[in-house]
């Protein structure tokens, strides 16, 4: 993990100081010096240290982002976009020091369409912001990272998260992004149709670009119909490796299960703790399930029977709005939960993705690594689609524990390579995970930064992130 990783500033401070005057012309006291908003805006929730911009500017419009895109570029000045500061490889990190383009404040849903079952919204729109706008017709935005991050934001680092195994990812669900290039450009990158073969898929490009392609302005996305049923249940395993051929099982039988997440021993005892439950403490699925209540039915039946034949204990069932929503807070603060068995620690968070049919090995062979360490640490997975995390419990002041953390760290990694299998499934690639592009992606990563370069030939958009030209 690149925590020590250090840059040069890319402009001199003449240029900046010219380029801030002249945003500062143009949107006012929008643009802010204040130390305590650059030091927010240059770090994100990662275990990566803050690199502070030498301002953020707050655009309103897609116009505004264009604006101070040309003024950047007319400079040399680097531009960082910024949305909730939810990411988790350092993608806000001003390596460079630049300028900060926050869009928070372009937080519009642009339109609604029932019918079509699709919204178009400004980027700094969060995914709570839009299911609760969206409530009455019926539809929803399936896609839960956990946080409440921006819409624009999920669709750079390509979000996905506990819904993902039934609804996809945040590639699956973008239809048309608007976009600022590097020379300030506006551009749609396609229609609103379902399907489309005209020319290159620009908004499969932009998506998980972590805006060193250009900066995500407007996002339109597929919305889906709200479920007549829902249930959820939690089940204890007698091994981690039974809850995981259960959810391979699963996915193999064909059932459609909205979520379904592994949590192993340490990580059930710390929600426990955290957040006032008293499940088992021991490997763990969480699951729900949406349809009719015939069909959800059916599925939990066919879900328990797997289950049991891989040492599967009860079904504990949260059946009403309230309790499912207590269990998938939980869930989400499984983070936080984490850093709460260890007061005064920072978590190391990492994810990887590999081929289910060889989820079982990586897991097993990660936690062989975990038990042989002396330093904690917490796993949990959307399972569904081959997809885990740990979070590595840390002193921060300690470099030994952070060497063994690193140590851990590029093992899980290559492992997860060598299973034909990506070093991020979810977290993006930022700086903190440029390393393993490499090893993963070979010659591809000279195509990527051939394409960075014809799109950002000065390298001011985000620099630092995915590949250096």
């Amino acid at each position: 993990m690149a925590h020590a990783v250090k840059f040069e500033r890319r402009a001199s401070s003449s240029a900046t100081e010219a380029a801030i005057a002249a945003i500062s012309a143009l949107i006012g006291d929008r643009l802010t010096l204040s130390q305590a908003v650059r030091d927010l805006h240059g770090r994100d929730e990662s275990f990566h240290p803050s690199h502070a911009p030498d301002a953020v500017a707050f655009a309103k419009s897609t116009e505004e982002v264009s604006a101070i895109v040309k003024i950047c570029a007319e400079h040399g000045v680097p531009i960082i976009p910024f949305g909730t500061g939810t990411s988790l490889e350092g993608h806000v990190a001003a390596l460079e020091g630049g300028i900060t383009v926050d869009v928070s404040q372009m937080n519009e849903v642009l339109r609604v369409s029932p019918d079509d079952m699709d919204v178009t919204v400004q980027a700094g729109v969060t995914r709570k912001q839009l299911n609760e706008y969206i409530r009455d017709t019926g539809l929803f935005f399936p896609i839960d990272p956990g946080a409440d991050a921006s819409l624009g934001g999920m669709s750079a680092t390509r979000a996905s998260g506990t819904n993902a195994v039934r609804y996809g990812t945040m590639r699956e669900n973008v239809l048309a992004l608007t976009v600022v290039l590097a020379d300030g450009r506006i551009i749609r990158t396609s229609k609103r149709a379902r399907k489309s073969s005209a020319g290159y898929d620009l908004t499969r490009l932009f998506v998980g670009s972590e805006g060193t392609l250009g900066i995500i302005t407007e996002v339109t996305v597929r919305l889906y119909g709200q479920p007549e049923a829902v249930s959820a249940a939690v089940v204890a395993f007698e091994s981690i490796e039974g809850a995981v051929r259960t959810c391979i099982e699963t996915i193999q039988s064909g059932i459609p299960v909205a979520r379904v997440e592994l949590l192993d021993d340490i990580q059930m005892h710390a929600i426990n703790l955290y957040s006032k439950l008293d499940y088992k403490v021991a490997p763990t699925l969480f699951f729900e399930f949406h349809g009719t209540d015939a069909s959800v039915a059916e599925q939990a039946e066919r879900v328990r029977d797997l289950a049991e034949g891989n040492g599967g204990g009860e079904f504990v069932w949260a059946t009403k709005p309230e309790d499912r929503t207590k269990l998938w807070s939980a869930r989400h603060s499984a983070y936080y939960a984490g850093l709460a068995l260890r007061p005064g620690c920072k978590g190391m968070a990492t994810d990887v993705c590999v081929p289910i049919s060889r989820l079982v090995d990586c897991i097993s062979e990660t936690k062989d690594d975990l038990k042989q360490s002396p330093i904690q640490a917490t796993l949990v997975g959307h399972v569904g689609d081959g997809n885990f995390h740990l979070c590595f419990l840390l002193n921060p002041d300690d470099p030994a524990e952070i060497a063994e953390a690193e140590r851990l760290h590029e093992r899980l990694v290559l492992r997860a390579i060598s299973m034909d299998g990506t070093c991020t499934g979810e977290h993006g690639v930022g700086y903190g995970k440029m390393q393993f592009l490499a090893a993963e992606h070979g010659e591809a990563v000279a195509v990527m930064r051939q394409i960075k370069k014809a799109l950002d030939p000065d390298n001011i958009l985000n620099p630092g992130k995915i590949v250096r030209p």
